[in-house]
């Protein structure tokens, strides 16, 4: 293995040779991303004060409405339910189908409250958690349902000064790592800190919400997902049920809706029939339709939806007020062309041009670019000041151009909107100011200088020796990692699952590893056991260990799964479980420093 990873640094060495002939050259397009994917963390106050502060539970309904509007399939959400110490704990999962979905929800309902609170405990896990098992590719988030304050044990030797502090550590990690805390302060009792709650949104690029009722999930939802997926909230009618079935329009505006999704809120039950365009019956639920409900709220779940005008019939209860939200879900992104040069002179004038994308190619759907409207977002980064300029529709693309009015830096992008939808691209900086005019005109100053080609021998040697260092210190940190010693032990008993016996307890000094072991080497390599052979042991950091998952089995933590995968963390008392999936047994581990 170690000397795979050695040959691998040389062949880095002769790709970044191959590569030379095309450095600097300027690449012919932007890609496009596809429709991003969510990972994201439920963060919800468990403690005894939200009996008073959340008497309805109102938490628990916003987390079950969070995980029915995500997409099908494709995201991933984990839950951490804190008092001044995590309760309860779901890994990230990644949902893949209706099952996965109910999973979560009966997760949710299984939770209950215990004394003190420590907001801190449950912020620092949710970021920890998206730090080690979220997706580079998808878009991270928190969700914080809590009142905002905190309630320390007074025998517990923790101060509010180290709660203050450790949070603010949480926090700045979260906006270095782009993670954005949205928070729903739940104020059923007038205690609510909203000022704590809307802090910890702002520094995040979040948002903060305050809500008393269920009645108001909807909306705050909704506004969650068309905030951090860039999408608008359709207004839908209000209706007054009276014992018969009433029309409201649910219109898809165009053929790349992947998923629209219909929230009811009623005080009592509703039927509902749904009819697609061409006016057939659709089956609710069916292959095309899904279904959720709870006792606050119904969801509809459109997939893939025909464009036009859907009509939903809805009977509710005579006089009873049902309130309907509609956002979309849609597989668009918007990309800007290459910037020929990124510095320019006053009075220059630059060519913008910008296009939708789906699944990674150009969107040719004049139709849809019609119902839009697009602009040229300007930022003076020496005076602060924003001008947007509109850009005018091309077919199937937006163009304009943007004048250089001052020796300044800018940062532009283009954004695009219509009624249920906006997209922006990467910003891109350009400057307009004398250094950089200047830099250039010297580089270009002089043809014989010109003309002689740059001495190549010395980015050679730049590379190679660049190469040979990186496989030095890759070297040296191998022999030192395989080096490492643990410390403390482990406590092992084993169960058989179908008499219910426990093995005495077996104390395992980890003195005598160095670098890593498996869990079969702790259990004698007995052959029944073979199958944890692939999870391995590291040392970590301040006296813990890394638990690295290699195998099909699982491990659980306080009764729950967990993904152990890139490296589960183990602190002095964590206990794990690893159920056998060969023999009827399971190992409980207990680490003590």
């Amino acid at each position: 293995m170690l000397w795979r990873k050695f040959a691998a640094y040389m062949m880095l060495f002769t790709l970044a040779f191959g590569l030379l002939p095309w450095i600097g050259k300027a690449p012919a397009a932007q890609a496009a991303q596809a429709a991003s994917k969510i990972d994201a963390m439920l963060v919800v106050d468990v403690s005894h004060s939200m009996d008073t502060s959340d008497k309805d539970k109102i938490g628990n309904e916003a987390m079950k409405m969070f995980v029915d509007m995500l997409s099908s399939s494709g995201d991933k959400v984990g839950i951490v339910a804190y008092t001044d110490t995590i309760e309860r704990e779901k890994a990230l999962l990644n949902i893949q189908s209706q099952a996965d979905k109910e999973d979560l929800k009966q997760f949710i309902d299984q939770l209950n409250r215990g004394p003190y609170t420590d907001i801190a405990v449950g912020v620092k896990e949710a970021v920890k958690v998206l730090q080690q098992g979220s997706d580079p590719a998808h878009d991270p988030m928190i969700v914080l349902l809590a009142d905002g304050n905190n309630y320390l044990n007074k025998n517990g030797g923790r101060t509010q000064a180290e709660s203050d502090q450790e949070l603010s550590a949480a926090v700045e990690e979260a906006k270095r790592k782009g993670i954005p805390i949205y928070t729903i302060g739940l104020n059923a009792d007038g205690q609510l800190n909203k000022e704590a709650l809307a802090e910890l949104s702002q520094q995040t690029n979040g948002k903060s919400f305050v809500t008393s009722s269920a009645d108001d999930l909807p909306q705050i939802l909704s506004e969650i997902f068309a905030s951090h997926q860039k999408l608008k909230i359709v207004p839908v009618q209000s209706i007054t049920g009276n014992g018969s079935y009433q029309n409201v329009t649910v219109n898809v505006p165009n053929a790349n809706v992947m998923e629209a999704n219909i929230s009811i809120m009623s005080l009592k039950p509703v039927e509902w029939k749904l009819y697609d365009p061409s006016g057939k019956e659709v089956a609710i639920p069916s292959d095309d339709v899904q279904m959720s409900r709870s006792k606050s709220y119904s969801l509809l779940k459109l997939l893939q939806p025909g464009q036009g005008d859907w009509k939903l019939q809805v009977k509710g209860a005579d006089k009873d007020r049902i309130d309907i939200n509609l956002v979309f879900n849609y597989d668009l992104e918007l990309t800007m062309d290459p910037i020929p040069s990124k510095t320019y002179h006053k009075g220059d004038k630059i060519k913008i041009g910008a296009y939708l994308a789906s699944n990674g190619q150009q969107l040719q759907n004049d139709a849809l670019y019609r119902n839009m409207s697009a602009v040229l977002n300007v930022k003076d980064l020496d005076t602060g000041d924003t001008v947007d300029l509109p850009l005018n529709q091309a077919g199937d693309r937006f163009e304009g151009e943007f004048e250089v009015k001052d020796k300044h830096d800018y940062e532009i992008k283009v954004r695009a909107e219509e009624k249920s939808f906006y997209r922006e691209t990467e910003p891109v900086k350009v400057s307009a100011k004398p250094a950089g005019a200047g830099a250039s005109a010297q580089a270009g100053a002089g043809d014989g200088e010109a003309d002689k080609p740059f001495p190549m021998w010395i980015v050679y040697a730049g590379i190679g020796l660049i190469v040979l260092a990186l496989a030095a210190g890759f070297l040296l940190a191998a022999w030192k990692k395989a080096s490492r010693g643990f410390v403390g032990q482990m406590v092992i008993e084993i169960r058989d699952e179908n008499t219910g016996e426990k093995t005495y307890p077996q104390y395992k000094k980890l003195t005598a590893f160095k670098g890593k072991f498996t869990l079969h080497q702790m259990l004698q390599l007995a052959p029944e056991f073979k199958e944890t052979e692939k999870m391995v042991f590291m040392p970590g950091k301040s006296d813990r260990i890394l638990l690295k998952n290699g195998s099909a089995g699982t491990v659980e933590k306080s009764g729950r799964a967990v993904d152990a995968s890139s490296g589960l963390e183990l602190k002095s008392g964590d206990r794990i479980t690893v159920p056998l999936q060969q023999v009827d047994k399971t190992v409980w581990l207990e680490y003590i420093v």
